[in-house]
């Protein structure tokens, strides 16, 4: 009798009892919250909010550690084009889904549409502001939470790695305290409310008249922010993009590229690495870049001219700007497309500060990703989990160094590389003189190939 062979789609990975179990204690904790969100009314919110909160830690943490602590060590990538949530699948448009319409009723809809989780948030908010909370606050503590919960499951995922685990670590800390908590500890302090992990072009308003303005007359101590604000766009970006390319900010401390190294990670391998999406990305990129200094060059120049120039287009489009690329672009459509576009759509196409970091990158940092092409065996894990669309194993074939604009220095092209073929460095004379050697090299077997 003849063995036969199957064709059917596999099913390389099985959800345990364990597992079950943990998505059931998180899935009641997500209820909880539409329960009271449907409601609109929050009753006894500190332990209901507990309660949520603590069942959705609990199982993801169950969840996480079922998935790898029972396994070896290594990075698990175990059917991830099988599985519908990760593969555009059924769930993976649902999740898309949900995520763009909860994206869109907060930007776009009036605060009492959020009132059951306002209300719900209120104790917390008001132990960390003395206020209670409204619909940003709520935001911002679901923010934080993904980064810190999600940023564990990514942890205990890559464990083997150091790299990914310093850097998962500032992500975290900088999210928890210099874009939530620090934040909230000024206004108890009648401070402005003020983000340091965001500054122009990326928070347009810090660029603006407006805010020179405000927090030029706050408070005494709000004059600081502004100088903050300007010395890390005009010094701190440069010479910390020179030493460590764009890394140290996209992925060290930018609380959008927090989400996407976190919540984002089981979609990094969606992002499309074709050609066109590479020209698209160039277009799009620096076209918001040239958007947000028109838009800061148009406030000045009315401010200057008291409102005698251009007064009300350049009020009109600050207004168009804030809808179309600081909402509906870098909220709404750079977070709900994760199941769909990959994990840094924002990042990718829109972000005037990954615009600039990038220019800087390109033309003078020392950072770059050096590949030993001798030992690529063309796998294409780096090209598949590469989050912005690189085809690193076009580099990686030919022993060129990976210097794209585009890069985020996240490393995962160097830790899913079973040969070790890649590696982040500074460049220096002795990687400088090997690229140069290598390019040499390259360029003599073509003419042998020419001449032959």
């Amino acid at each position: 009798m003849e063995e036969s062979i199957s064709l059917a789609t596999p099913n390389p990975t099985l959800t345990s009892g364990k597992q079950k179990i943990a998505l059931a204690l998180a899935g009641l904790g997500v209820l909880l919250l539409l329960v009271v969100w449907a409601a609109g009314n929050a009753f006894a919110p500190v332990p209901v909010l507990s309660a949520s909160l603590g069942l959705i830690c609990a199982g993801v943490w169950l969840f996480v550690r079922e998935e790898y602590l029972t396994r070896p060590e290594g990075i698990k990538n175990n059917g991830v084009w099988f599985k519908s949530l990760s593969a555009r699948g059924i769930w993976g448009w649902l999740a898309a889904i949900i995520i763009t319409g909860f994206y869109t009723v907060l930007y776009f809809f009036p605060e009492n549409w959020l009132t059951g989780l306002t209300a719900l948030f209120s104790p917390v908010s008001q132990g960390l502001r003395g206020k209670p909370a409204d619909k940003w606050f709520v935001y911002g503590s679901l923010y934080t939470l993904s980064v810190l919960v999600l940023g564990v499951k990514f942890m205990y995922k890559y464990r083997h790695n150091r790299y990914q685990l310093i850097r998962t670590v500032s992500v975290m800390f900088f999210q928890t305290g210099f874009s939530f908590l620090i934040p909230a500890f000024l206004q108890v302090m009648n401070e402005p409310e003020y983000y340091f992990t965001y500054f122009w072009p990326l928070k347009d308003y810090y660029g603006s008249p407006g805010a020179v303005q405000y927090y030029g007359h706050a408070t005494s101590l709000s004059v600081y922010f502004i100088a903050f604000s300007a010395l890390m766009t005009f010094v701190g970006t440069p010479v910390l993009t020179y030493f460590f390319g764009k890394r140290w900010y996209c992925s060290w401390v930018c609380g959008c590229g927090g989400l996407a190294e976190t919540a984002g990670d089981p979609f990094r391998h969606l992002s499309d690495k074709s050609l066109n999406a590479w020209k698209i990305e160039r277009w799009m990129i620096h076209s918001v870049l040239v958007a947000v200094v028109l838009l800061t060059g148009l406030l000045w120049l009315n401010s200057w001219q008291q409102g005698g120039v251009l007064g009300k287009f350049s009020q009109a489009y600050s207004t168009a700007y804030g809808y179309v690329l600081g909402m509906a672009f870098s909220g709404v459509v750079g977070v709900g497309f994760y199941p769909l576009m990959g994990s840094r759509v924002w990042c990718r196409f829109g972000c005037p500060q990954a615009a600039i970091l990038g220019i800087f990158q390109k033309k003078k940092s020392k950072f770059r990703i050096t590949a030993n092409g001798g030992q690529c065996i063309s796998c294409g894990n780096c090209s598949t989990y590469c989050e912005m669309g690189i085809d690193v194993r076009h580099y990686a074939q030919r022993g060129q160094d990976v210097v794209r604009a585009s890069c985020v220095g996240c490393g995962i092209c160097a830790a899913v590389c079973p040969r070790g073929v890649l590696r982040l460095e500074g460049a220096g004379s002795d990687i400088d003189q090997r690229t140069e050697q290598l390019r040499t090299v390259h360029i003599r077997l073509e003419d042998v190939k020419i001449l032959s």
